[in-house]
């Protein structure tokens, strides 16, 4: 059983801080604890702690393997010393810039036990001592103040069951303000500070007493349902169904929450837009990025260099030098993309995007044209430099990422309409992936008179983030769209390509035939399915495909929950793979054990964290920001330095921070969604019973073009049938497409 200990005393060392969240390693001289004057090591998250400071800690006992007995802080309240030996300390701890352990002894022994009332309410006062300006006394007393300031901070957002660390993003954002907005508008919170959602700011509301129906909150809450949209992938909502949701999660009327929207609207801080079907609500950045992009891809269009093609001369030159002959679909796809500013080239698996994209690039290269290649993940990046013998790198870095400002929740990028991407061409592959924002914040940093090339199938599921980019693009009938159908000769040798086209068109693959890379395994309980992916997953596909590469063998399921979800079968997995050992460090976070050598996935952005790329012990490049479905493997965990190390593709090392594990998921097992973008030479899909909505065709269709070399579905015939059967896929409320058609009208 946990030993929990409260104790009081003065911080003697600080021995690690991180200053990003609080976190902390520290040795209390605790005169309560056993032993007069006996120190006690204690890790936690406790911000801007200092030495020479009174804290009173409560926590757990942990003995440590390596370090011995601490206490693990879960909760604490500093205030500040009360001895001259204490004050001495704190001053000269090197929390004010140009006091040191001389001066700070100074001060005590001039102003004794009133030396931080003077500090604080008289600073001008600190000039007698010798060595201190007034200037100086001025600046040592504004630290302070802060200081000061942000102990209140801790203990008035502590009744709220805010954290320290929340509290310290809180008054680094809002100053000596934090308390007044807190009071004023707790649901600014949610909209300012990453990681409070609103959830929590009404939490706090409520318990301020601000009434259920209040304005600030409704006008919150419409926020939060538009927000929670977007996460689904909607650019809007109609009025009415926002009304709705609202009503639902608020408990509001539905008048008021109308005149909340109509009052939104004239502040601009929403936007609605009236449509022949309605109403439609939108978050502003929604409404003007789909604006945005709508007119730059017009403009591109009209305004790109259309590179002269002669059909004849172009043809020979990239048979007789390069020995590429295309079918009559590929060499349109040529044509339209060298006469067009802005050219779509969409098709499946197996019908020769790629030779025709190398096409494409070998006539660009013979007239000296600047080609920029670029996909959304590091591993569509990867998969696009070996198809084409050129570098390509993810959207992220190509536009480059900036450090963001404390606890924004925007994106910023290094390249934009002021400081333009240089090429001639842009290449975009695996566009079904990319998302609105990303499509906008790229043409931002495309400028006008460049060609744009977007690659991908549309028959994938659509982005993660919100929009339909690729398909409202292809229906609205005013960019230049080519589609290649024809299977080719050695990809229709493939069973994987060929029931890939199959499930796509609606029919059945033949599953009792012994195929050379696609098979259908039948199981008819959940017990046996899981079996059977661990015995695939562990040993038998990687003997067939001849590969001890963890990376190289993926699970993808529709699902996160059951147990053929991916939070079971990756503990399933991890198990298997990497089970619990004495010769490896690991970290329980949550409900998940992370482990030394185990494969993770990266599930949200973060433009900030630093990597580093290492080889051969060498430390050859750095640079920022880690991506939603980047993978990689844990390569250390530390023991005492509170972190985990990741080795992601390409040799890029990233260090975690323990707080920060919340973006890290094991990913011996991925959703289908996660997996857009990436290929892998072996895949594993359990075909079982799931809610209707995940049992959908371009699900199964997308799963299954993931593999390389060797598909295999394990499950029930019924349900592979049911994913067939259902091509319903769910409406994205997008209008990037009618926005397209009706600005062409216009330019």
């Amino acid at each position: 059983m946990e030993k929990i200990l409260t104790t009081e005393g003065v911080v003697d060392s600080v021995i690690f801080s991180n200053p990003e969240n609080g976190y902390c390693v520290f040795s209390l001289i605790d005169d309560d604890a056993e032993g007069a004057g006996a120190e006690l090591v204690c890790v936690g998250y406790v911000p801007d702690i200092n030495e020479g400071e009174s804290i009173r800690v409560t926590g757990s006992i942990i003995n440590h393997p390596s370090y011995g007995r601490q206490l693990g802080v879960s909760s604490y309240k500093k205030t500040l010393p009360k001895t001259e030996r204490g004050m001495e300390k704190y001053l000269g701890s090197g929390l004010i810039k140009g006091i040191g352990a001389g001066l700070s002894k100074r001060i005590v022994k001039k102003f004794g036990d009133k030396t931080f009332e003077i500090i604080e309410e008289d600073p001008l006062r600190l000039a007698e001592v010798k060595g201190i300006s007034a200037e100086k006394a001025m600046t040592i007393g504004a630290v302070f103040h802060e200081q000061a300031q942000l102990r209140r901070v801790i203990v008035y957002l502590d009744r709220y069951g805010i954290s320290p660390v929340y509290a310290m993003k809180i008054f680094r954002r809002f100053g000596e303000r934090a308390i007044e907005t807190v009071e004023n508008n707790p649901y600014r919170l949610a909209d300012e500070i990453q990681g409070i959602g609103f959830k929590t700011a009404d939490s706090i509301a409520g318990a301020m007493g601000i009434e259920r129906d209040s304005p600030i909150r409704l006008k919150s809450g419409i926020k939060y349902v538009l927000n929670l949209a977007s996460q689904s992938g909607h650019t809007y909502l109609p009025l009415e169904s926002l009304m709705k949701n609202t009503g639902l999660i608020l408990g509001a009327e539905e008048d008021a929450i109308r005149d909340t929207v109509a009052e939104m609207n004239a502040e601009q801080s929403l936007f609605c837009e009236k449509r022949d079907d309605g109403v439609r609500i939108y978050l502003n950045i929604y409404y003007y990025a789909e604006n945005y992009t709508a007119r730059k891809l017009l403009e591109l269009d009209r305004t790109a260099e259309k590179f002269i093609f002669d059909y004849h001369e172009d043809m020979k030159y990239l048979r007789e030098k390069w020995g590429i002959s295309l079918a009559y679909e590929q060499e349109t796809a040529v044509k339209e993309a060298m006469e067009n500013g802005v050219c779509v080239i969409t098709g499946g698996p197996g019908t020769g995007k790629t030779t025709t994209l190398n096409a494409i690039i070998k006539l660009l290269q013979t007239e000296k044209y600047k080609i920029i290649l670029t996909a959304p993940t590091g591993r569509a990046a990867k998969r696009m430099t070996e198809a084409t013998g050129l570098e390509a790198s993810t959207i992220h870095r190509l536009l480059g990422t900036n450090y963001l400002a404390e606890n924004s929740r925007r994106q910023v990028f290094e390249k934009d309409e002021d400081n333009p991407i240089e090429a001639d061409v842009v290449i975009a592959d695996e566009s079904s992936m990319i998302d609105l924002m990303l499509m906008y914040s790229l043409l931002k940093a495309i400028p006008h008179g460049t060609k744009l090339i977007i690659v991908g199938d549309s028959c994938q599921l659509p982005s993660v983030g919100a929009g339909s980019v690729l398909k409202d693009i292809i229906s609205s009938g005013c960019i230049r769209v080519v589609r290649l159908n024809e299977v080719f000769r050695q990809a229709a040798e493939s069973d994987i390509v060929m029931n890939a086209h199959k499930i796509n068109r609606g029919e059945y693959p033949e599953l009792s035939k012994k195929n050379s890379d696609f098979f259908f395994i039948k199981r008819s309980n959940i017990d046996d399915v899981i079996k059977e992916i661990v015995s695939l997953s562990r040993t038998r596909l990687p003997k067939y495909l001849g590969t001890k590469e963890i990376k190289d063998i993926q699970v993808l399921t529709p699902m996160r929950k059951n147990p053929l979800g991916v939070i079971n079968l990756n503990a399933v997995l991890q198990e298997a793979f990497n089970p619990k050992s004495h010769l490896k460090n690991e970290k329980e976070y949550r409900s998940t054990t992370f482990r030394e050598g185990d494969k993770v996935m990266q599930i949200k952005n973060n433009y900030n964290t630093v990597w580093k790329i290492i080889e051969n012990g060498k430390e050859t490049d750095e640079g920022t920001g880690v991506f939603n479905g980047d993978e990689g493997i844990i390569s250390r965990i530390s023991s005492g330095g509170e972190f985990v190390e990741v080795v992601f593709d390409d040799n890029k090392y990233v260090r975690y921070d323990f707080s920060q594990l919340d973006e890290l998921e094991l990913s011996y097992a991925v959703t289908i969604h996660k997996s857009q973008g990436s290929e892998y030479r072996g895949v594993i899909i359990p075909a079982f019973n799931a809610p209707p909505a995940l049992l959908s065709r371009n699900l199964l269709y997308t799963a299954v073009t993931r593999a390389k070399e060797l598909c295999v579905i394990v499950g029930l015939p019924s349900i592979i049938y049911k994913m067939i059967d259902n091509n319903k896929e769910i409406n994205r409320y997008s209008a990037l497409g009618e926005r397209l058609a009706e600005m062409k009208e216009i330019l």
